[in-house]
């Protein structure tokens, strides 16, 4: 809402629940089509909600101060270009503009790494988005662009037709509280994406479902349980098995 006090509470309050990237959206209302959202609120939240160049390098200097990397989504080349001159590594690209074509090429030849959102898309729409960027640079997010989702509309299985597209696939994740995160990493996530907030009362309807520190230290504290969990030392036992198979085999065989 333009509050840049509070932006900086929430990018220091995600970083310290575990994050690695605190995330903004780039647009400017002067290119905002006619829209339902003229009348019903939203318009006055995009109003004050608009970032400035200024604030952007602001954001992403407080970013690095707090030892948390800087994102945005883009709505358009414009928006593209200004991100561009604050950052050129990576960017992402929100569902409602995957089919964006103009935008498409352009961050695929100014960005090393693109975060692409699926909402909204066909399977053969994805395909052809894809086929504009260097693959490579994709990280392909699975999204169903329902604010809230509800969980039985997640349809995590998809995940399974995006990676036949593209190695490296995330979740953009709309569904209250963190359980479809959760079982979204059983499919290899290369990247979760959630609203975030630390407070629920604040505007936007966004903002009614995104989930709060505790929720995302839950979340990173289960993601770092599981790939220790889950990581491959081979096939054989243990080193901190040793003891137990020299001393404790056969102890109560026949002498």
């Amino acid at each position: 809402m333009g509050d840049m006090v509070l932006a900086k509470e929430m990018i220091s309050a995600a970083k310290e629940a575990g994050a690695y990237y605190a995330k903004f959206q780039t647009w400017s209302v002067s290119r905002l089509k006619a829209g339902p959202w003229d009348h019903d609120g939203r318009l006055e939240i995009y109003i004050k909600a608009e970032l400035t160049e200024d604030q952007h390098y602001e954001l992403k200097e407080y970013c690095d101060l707090t030892g948390i990397k800087f994102m945005s989504s883009v709505f358009s080349v414009a928006d593209a270009k200004l991100v561009h001159g604050v950052i050129d590594d990576y960017i992402k690209i929100p569902s409602m503009e995957s089919r964006n074509i103009d935008l498409l090429k352009y961050v695929n030849e100014n960005f090393n790494k693109v975060y692409l959102s699926t909402g909204t898309s066909t399977f053969d729409e994805i395909m052809k988005s894809v086929g504009l960027l260097n693959k490579p640079k994709i990280v392909l997010m699975h999204c169903v662009s329902s604010y809230p989702c509800k969980i039985e509309d997640a349809n995590l299985s998809r995940i399974k037709y995006l990676r036949s597209l593209c190695p490296k696939v995330g979740y953009s994740d709309h569904v209250q509280g963190i359980e479809a995160a959760r079982i979204a990493l059983e499919y290899g996530m290369e990247v979760i994406e959630k609203h975030f907030t630390i407070d629920n009362n604040l505007p936007g309807r966004d903002n009614k479902f995104a989930i709060l520190p505790k929720d995302l230290n839950i979340l990173t504290d289960y993601i770092k349980s599981r790939n220790s969990a889950i990581k491959d030392q081979g096939k054989d036992y243990l080193q901190s098995e040793q003891e137990v198979r020299d001393l404790y085999s056969g102890r109560f065989s026949e002498k």
